[in-house]
């Protein structure tokens, strides 16, 4: 569906990503993880067609992303980035109905209740963005990002996500709910790119896993044969961390428990 190869980005000399190669496919949740500094933000924008990579292609069925305009990009992926910043006194529902009025919405102010209602935020409509929380904040973005592409597939094929960090404001009832609803778009037909830092989620929602470092792909498929000491311990500078409790002393949750 979506798909780059050997994608290539420098700034200053230096190579932000390097020589990737990556396929986002429909019915696949791809999580990016990596430490700070190591592309996955840069990533994320040259797939979604935000900016150009210097080298390599990125593809969209069979068409470069470059020849792309806003608008056919616009109705076939939506972007929720790692922080926005409003400078005028938009409410909620103003701020999402610019989703649901790019995705040429009949009805763009009943979509974009719609995707409040659907995020947890009905009642938020005529509260000002700027008044809300840094997490209320986030999911009324990630609403937008909803009322923009509100299905996962039509007449022109699948629809993608990309979700940069879309769990960092979040308590951890609504980082799961986040990321439930993520996954209930591609099991419908979609694909979802998600930057996490969380590696216990990572490891819970991702179909495929990417693990970048230095601008490069280290590690990449199931989370079951990326997640372990060896990776952890060359990217993260973290050695014994897998599949081991802490200490008596130190109190730890863990989120999937909750399937049980």
């Amino acid at each position: 569906m979506i798909s780059a190869d050997n994608v290539t980005l420098i700034r200053s000399g230096r190579r932000l990503i390097d020589t990737i190669t990556l396929t986002l496919r429909p019915n696949t949740f791809t999580v990016i993880i990596g430490p700070n500094g190591a592309g996955k933000s840069t990533l994320l924008k040259v797939l979604s067609g935000e900016i150009r990579a210097d080298h390599g292609t990125v593809l969209y069925e069979d068409r470069p992303v470059a020849h792309m305009t806003a608008a056919e990009l616009a109705a076939r992926r939506a972007v929720l980035p790692q922080s926005t910043v409003l400078s005028f006194p938009f409410t909620a529902l103003e701020v999402v109905r610019m989703g649901a009025i790019a995705h040429g919405s009949a009805d763009p102010g009943r979509s974009a209740r719609q995707a409040l209602a659907r995020v947890g935020l009905a009642g938020f409509e005529g509260r000002p963005y700027r008044a809300l929380s840094g997490g209320e904040q986030q999911r009324v973005q990630f609403a937008r990002v909803l009322a923009q592409v509100p299905t996962a597939t039509d007449d022109d094929g699948a629809k993608a996500l990309f979700l940069d960090e879309p769990t960092s404001s979040l308590d951890i009832g609504h980082q799961i709910a986040v990321l439930e609803i993520a996954r209930d778009f591609v099991r419908d037909g979609g694909a979802v790119l998600a930057i996490l830092h969380d590696l216990n989620l990572a490891a819970e929602f991702a179909d495929h896993l990417v693990v970048l470092h230095q601008g490069r792909i280290f590690a990449e498929g199931p989370p079951a044969d990326t997640i372990h000491d060896t990776v952890i311990a060359d990217v993260y500078g973290i050695s014994g961390a897998v599949g081991r409790p802490p200490a008596d002393r130190i109190p730890y949750v863990l989120p999937q428990s909750r399937h049980r």
